[in-house]
């Protein structure tokens, strides 16, 4: 059975997550995965290299060619190439076994649409799977399953992405299936209707019924008082039960066209070989034009520290949630966004973090304390806190924790120390991700849709290796300000005080 899973911006998962997040988990922060895949099989850099990058950062390849490589992980730059109608290809090489993963991302998201019409970003992704002309009703799932392969989409803010993971010798096969409903898409209205009513019980499953995922719903809209970011992705109840056929068809018809999609292909194979087959099977869909200009809202300046208290008698466990606005890597000077992310390692990445050592080990206030950098998004991105008080501990007294370890941070600044070992576990992420073929299509994906590059999501190991000490404490005191913050609290409905 299909499975997806709709990702809020600041829910339990990272928000449409920075470089270094997806690095890290390896997995897409922001989307659905099929329930019978599994993680870390084939991937890693191309057999075909032979040396080792020399000093102009190129390394020779065994026809000859050179291919720039990335000095911090000795992994070549993937090829890109462009379609006459606009399509960008990315050709991932992993030689290591005769699969291939195959992905086409819409930069198109739940930011991108239209006012009063939320989650229909996400509608039109369940849509896409009810069949085509040339492929009706569930053809498409079947024949990929027949094939021995693993379908699914997810949706995010920023972008909305199709995937397929199968043989070497099926990647034509799902070439054609997926060009086919880039344009061939056939629907009725009682399809949409079904497919409405699906969201809506997902919706009541995965956020009405969790008091976590309501919170993330009212942070959120604080966080961002006028961008899109602030309504969920899979959209407001409301919203959702009026959506149309019509609706659906509209965004699909404005936002799935070639010069609005990039295929990534990560696999065994060469670049070459995919040119070809990307030509046979979407160089005919004729071009619509350029790729439609997303154009969002920006939010006012935040003037003041906002706050959520959220009750509900189900909470098992209260937690304190501390958001700051900060820029994401499309929008961050250059160096800032890796900056965050080794300010994020330092503060709550792990065990060995300040959060995690003073509430946890020190004081013995939380059983649990964390940070990330969510940098990973088109528009203003956000870095947060979270601790979960032990028991027996006021929920005042965790939050005045994460407020004491941000403070202390802003007076003294980090070390050098901290900063050599932040970024050594940042590149351990980014060389271990290296082993898994979807996650590297995955990172690809989320920078191409966010408005970076092939080459700015390869060579992020080696801005993150210059980052200095002063660049994280000029990051960290211009963004860790109370006016740029939300604190969200989640309490049982009788603790409340």
């Amino acid at each position: 059975m299909r499975r997806h899973a709709v990702c809020e911006l600041m829910g339990k998962r990272p928000l449409a997550a920075g470089l270094a997040a997806v690095l890290a988990a390896g997995v897409l922060a922001a989307c659905g995965e099929d329930s019978g895949a599994s993680a870390g099989e084939a991937g890693a850099g191309p057999a075909a290299l032979t040396t080792a990058a020399d000093p102009a950062g190129e390394a020779l390849l065994t026809d000859g060619a050179p291919a720039r490589v990335v000095a911090a992980t000795g992994q070549p730059v993937p090829e890109t190439f462009f379609l006459a109608n606009g399509l960008q290809v990315v050709v991932i090489e992993d030689r290591r076994a005769p699969v291939v993963t195959h992905m086409v991302w819409y930069k198109v998201g739940a930011a991108d649409e239209p006012p009063g019409h939320s989650g229909v970003a996400h509608f039109l992704e369940h849509l896409m799977f009810k069949g085509t002309e040339r492929y009706p009703d569930d053809t498409f799932s079947q024949i990929v399953a027949r094939n021995g392969g693993r379908s699914n989409a997810f949706t995010s803010y920023d972008y909305t992405a199709y995937f397929q993971r199968v043989a070497k010798d099926r990647l034509p096969l799902v070439m054609e299936l997926e060009a086919d409903r880039m344009t061939g898409l056939a629907l009725t209205e009682e399809k949409a209707v079904t497919e409405r009513d699906v969201i809506l019980e997902e919706r009541a499953q995965r956020t009405d019924d969790s008091p976590g995922a309501l919170l993330s719903e009212q942070i959120n809209a604080l966080l961002y008082l006028a961008h899109p970011y602030g309504t969920p992705i899979i959209g407001w109840e409301h919203e959702i039960a009026q959506l149309t056929l019509e609706d659906a068809l509209a965004f699909y018809r404005t936002w799935y066209t070639p010069s609005n999609a990039i295929l990534i292909v990560a696999g065994d194979v060469d670049a070459e070989e995919v040119h070809r087959l990307a030509e046979k099977h979407y160089g005919t869909i004729p071009s619509a034009g350029p790729a439609p200009v997303r154009a969002r809202p920006a939010d006012p300046p935040q003037r003041a520290a906002r706050r959520v208290i959220f009750e509900d008698e189900r909470v098992e466990q209260p937690y304190v949630r501390r958001s700051y606005l900060a820029p994401g890597y499309a929008t961050a000077s250059p160096g800032e966004a890796e900056a965050l992310d080794v300010l994020s390692v330092i503060l709550g990445n792990d065990a060995t973090s300040r959060m995690y050592r003073s509430l946890v080990v020190e004081q013995k206030i939380a059983v649990s304390a964390s940070g990330r950098y969510y940098g990973g998004s088109l528009d203003e991105a956000a870095i947060g806190f979270f601790a979960i008080p032990a028991k027996g501990v006021a929920i005042q007294d965790a939050e005045a924790a994460i407020e004491a370890e941000i403070e202390r941070l802003l007076a003294d600044g980090v070390t050098e120390e901290e900063v050599a070992r932040a970024k050594k576990t940042l590149l351990a992420d980014s060389i271990f991700a290296q082993d898994d073929q979807q996650t590297l299509a995955r990172i690809y994906g989320i920078a191409l849709t966010t408005g970076l590059t092939v080459e700015q999501a390869a060579t992020w190991p080696d801005r993150v290796l210059a980052v200095t000490v002063e660049d994280v404490n000029a990051a960290a005191r211009r963004y860790l300000r109370p006016e740029r913050s939300v604190t969200g609290i989640l309490l049982r409905a009788e603790e409340a005080s």
